[in-house]
């Protein structure tokens, strides 16, 4: 989508609101013992009362309202009866629509006592969503964004999933660029035109460097398997640099 209207800027923002807000309370609702659907659970009805429709859900059959994702499973992971323990990581995705509009945004949560390596790899993955983020704006390269990311990572040691990219979005949950490389590569020549909606999501690892699909058909998996992290903002593009849509309030 590429915004030229204010009341377009003020329904995406609205709807960018409404998954984060989704999303910092089902983070703040996650202790050891509860399952991954009873999460789903609480983050359903707000989506609901606030008059939003589960893009995953609505968009492609997903069986569940937000997408949870455990250690092992790096994204799309489907709620049901895991139960989420003392030390785990917990990825928790949430995109929706209102109005015909789309945002998505997810982040990665610890579960008391971690390890300082997991807290710093979380550190380092929201860090490097932030370096792809201050790439976007009118007129810069697309690949821009994934040169950045994949500058940091290498200087941290850290690899990234390169088969799991950021993506256009605002009428659709995906729309065009329907891939936007958060790693480095000379094959991406456009560039970001001023009000394009884009989200900003890369997957930092420890050594992972692609996503495997599991027996479900839905949950994703990392190859070679190791940690996987990924914090996601949906942003739109000015003359002055990004804009992000998906902040509570």
């Amino acid at each position: 989508m590429t915004i030229t209207q204010e009341d377009e800027l003020e329904a995406m923002k609205a709807i960018g609101r409404i998954v984060a807000n989704t999303l910092q309370s089902m983070a703040r609702a996650i202790e050891p013992g509860m399952t991954t659907i009873e999460l789903d659970q609480i983050g359903r009805p707000l989506l609901d009362r606030a008059g939003a429709v589960s893009a995953p859900q609505s968009t492609y059959g997903f069986p569940g309202a937000t997408c949870i994702s455990v250690n092992e499973e790096i994204a799309h992971g489907v709620p049901g009866a895991r139960v989420i323990a003392a030390g785990d990581l917990v990825n928790i995705d949430v995109s929706a629509s209102k109005g015909g509009y789309f945002a998505d945004t997810g982040a990665t949560f610890r579960v008391a006592p971690t390890h300082p390596a997991l807290d710093r790899l979380c550190r380092d993955g929201k860090r490097a969503m932030q370096i792809g983020i201050a790439e976007v704006g009118a007129g810069k390269p697309l690949a821009g964004i994934g040169r950045a990311i994949g500058r940091f990572a290498e200087s941290h040691g850290y690899t990234l999933i390169r088969n799991l990219a950021s993506h256009g979005i605002g009428r659709a949950l995906h729309e065009e660029p329907k891939v936007i490389p958060t790693w480095p590569t000379r094959s991406e020549k456009r560039r970001i035109t001023k009000g394009l909606v884009l989200t900003v999501e890369p997957f930092l690892s420890t050594g992972g460097q692609w996503a495997e699909q599991g027996d479900d058909g839905w949950t994703l998996y990392a190859d070679p398997a190791a940690p996987v992290v990924q914090y996601e903002h949906t942003v739109v593009a000015t003359d002055r640099g990004a804009v992000v849509l998906t902040l509570p309030g």
